[in-house]
C-alpha cells in the first residue's frame, strides 16, 4: 500500500509529517497548541509551511466524502472551513493499515465554544452563540444543505463586531440537495435542540456556565430564532398596489438582517389591485460584499456593517456626500482604518484581527467621549485602548496553551439522533 496525498495545493512539506504514526501519538514538535473542541475522532493541529492545518483521522471513504462536501460548500460561498487535502494509504511501522486523514485549514481568530466560555465571557454569550448558529443554519438550508449533526461542537465562532459569526467545521453527515423539505429542516432543528442542550449542560456541570442559565430554554431558542429568520427570508407578503413602498421596506429588513436580495418574485392579482412579493434568491453578506467592493477588506458581516457606518460618518464629516463612493472609501481606508490598525505594537498583534480591533476602538472612543462629555479623536482612542485594554485580552490568533479537550467533561451530551 502506497501513501496517497490528494490536495488542490500540493506542498512537499506534507511528506515530512509522520504519517506512519497514529495521529494521537504525533510528536509535539509537529503540533500547534490551539484549542480543540470535542470530537468523535482524533483531531490535531499541525504546523506546515507557515500555516496551521487541522488533521482529522477518519475512514478513507468518509474523508473523501467530507472533503468533496466542504469543497462544494466553499464554491457556494458558505461559511465553512477550507478543505486542504486527504492522506490515505497509511501504514504503521509494523505494516498495519491506519485510517486516512482529512486536512482542513485552521480558521484564524476562531474558537470552539468551550474555549470561548473558558475565557469567562459576560452573561448572555450563550444566546449570542445560538443566534450565530441559527443564521448559519438558515444560510445552509437556503443552499439546500442538510447538516444532520447540528451542534456547537461542530461549529467554530469568530468575533464579529461584538457579536459572533458561526462557521461549519464538520460536514461528515451532511447532504447537499437542490432544496430541502420542511421535514428535513425540522429534523436538523430537532438535532440542534438536543445537542445544544447537552453541550450547555456539560458547560454548567464544569462550572463554565452560570447556574441561572437553563440549558433547555436556551437550546429551544435555536428554533425560535431560526423560524424568525426563515420566515423573513422566504415568506410571501401581500399588499395593495398603492403600497409599493413596502417592496423597498421588505428589502431593507432583509439587508438589516445581513441578507441580500438577488431576485424578487412579484405578482399581481387579475384586477391589479394587490401585489404579492417573495424573495427568490437571498444570501448573507450584504454589508461584507459592499465593503469588499469598496475597500478590498474581507471581514465578517457585523464588522463590515460597523466599518461602513464609520465610512459613512467620515464621508459626512469631510462634506463629500456627492463624491464618488469608491474614492471616499479609498481615502477612509488609507487615512483612517490602516493608520489605526497599524498603531498596535507587534507583540500585541495577535490579540484581535484588525477589523475587530477597529470595531473595539470605535466602541472605546464612544465610552471615552461619554465619560469626558466631549468628542474624542480616534487617535486618542487607539492610544488609550492599546495602553489600557488590549494587553489584557487573550491572543485569539492562537490562544496557545488552552486545550478545551483537557477541560473537565462532567455531564455528557445526549446521544445524537
Amino acid at each position: 500500500m502506497a501513501l496517497q496525498i490528494t490536495t488542490a495545493r500540493p506542498d512537499p512539506a506534507l511528506l515530512d509529517l509522520p504519517w506512519s504514526t497514529p495521529l494521537e501519538d504525533w510528536p509535539e514538535h509537529h503540533l500547534a497548541a490551539l484549542p480543540r473542541g470535542i470530537s468523535r475522532h482524533v483531531v490535531r493541529f499541525v504546523k506546515l509551511s507557515g500555516r496551521v492545518l487541522a488533521v482529522k483521522e477518519i475512514k478513507e471513504d468518509i474523508a473523501r466524502r467530507e472533503y468533496a462536501m466542504l469543497r462544494n460548500l466553499r464554491r457556494l460561498d458558505q461559511p465553512s472551513v477550507e478543505p486542504f487535502g486527504i492522506v490515505s494509504g497509511r501504514i504503521d511501522a509494523n505494516g498495519n493499515p491506519l485510517d486516512a486523514c482529512l486536512l482542513t485549514r485552521h480558521l484564524k481568530f476562531s474558537l470552539p465554544y468551550r474555549a470561548l466560555f473558558s475565557q469567562g465571557l459576560r452573561p448572555g454569550t450563550e444566546t449570542r452563540l445560538i443566534d450565530a448558529l441559527a443564521v448559519l443554519l438558515v444560510r445552509l438550508h437556503l443552499t439546500g444543505f442538510w447538516w444532520g449533526d447540528v451542534s456547537l461542537s461542530n461549529t467554530l465562532f469568530r468575533r464579529d463586531a461584538g457579536s459572533f459569526a458561526a462557521w461549519l467545521v464538520d460536514a461528515e453527515t451532511g447532504e447537499l440537495q437542490s432544496s430541502l423539505s420542511d421535514g428535513q429542516r425540522a429534523h436538523d432543528l430537532d438535532i440542534a435542540r438536543v445537542n445544544i442542550a447537552g453541550e450547555l449542560m456539560d458547560l454548567q456541570a464544569g462550572e463554565l456556565l452560570d447556574d441561572a442559565v437553563d440549558p433547555v430554554e436556551i437550546s429551544n431558542k435555536i428554533v425560535t430564532r431560526y423560524e424568525e429568520l426563515w420566515r423573513e427570508l422566504t415568506a410571501t407578503e401581500e399588499f395593495d398596489t398603492g403600497e409599493r413602498w413596502r417592496v423597498e421596506e421588505r428589502i431593507r429588513r432583509l439587508n438589516a438582517l445581513g441578507f441580500d436580495v438577488d431576485e424578487l418574485a412579484i405578482t399581481t392579482d387579475i384586477g391589479g389591485t394587490s401585489i404579492s412579493i417573495q424573495p427568490k434568491v437571498v444570501d448573507a453578506g450584504h454589508h461584507s460584499r459592499r465593503l469588499l467592493r469598496l475597500t478590498g477588506l474581507d471581514v465578517g458581516e457585523g464588522q463590515a456593517r460597523r466599518l461602513l457606518n464609520d465610512l459613512d460618518s467620515y464621508q459626512a464629516a469631510t462634506d463629500r456626500q456627492n463624491d464618488d463612493e469608491e474614492l471616499v472609501a479609498h481615502d477612509w481606508l488609507t487615512k483612517i482604518y490602516e493608520p489605526i490598525t497599524r498603531r498596535v505594537p507587534r507583540e500585541l498583534s495577535g490579540k484581535l484581527e484588525p477589523a475587530e480591533l477597529f470595531h473595539e476602538v470605535l466602541e472605546h472612543r464612544w465610552y471615552m467621549a461619554e465619560r469626558e462629555q466631549q468628542d474624542v479623536t480616534i487617535e486618542r482612542a487607539i492610544e488609550d485602548y492599546v495602553a489600557s485594554i488590549l494587553p489584557s485580552k487573550p491572543d485569539e490568533v492562537s490562544v496557545v496553551g488552552v486545550d478545551t479537550v483537557e477541560m473537565p467533561v462532567i455531564a455528557q451530551p445526549p446521544s445524537r439522533p
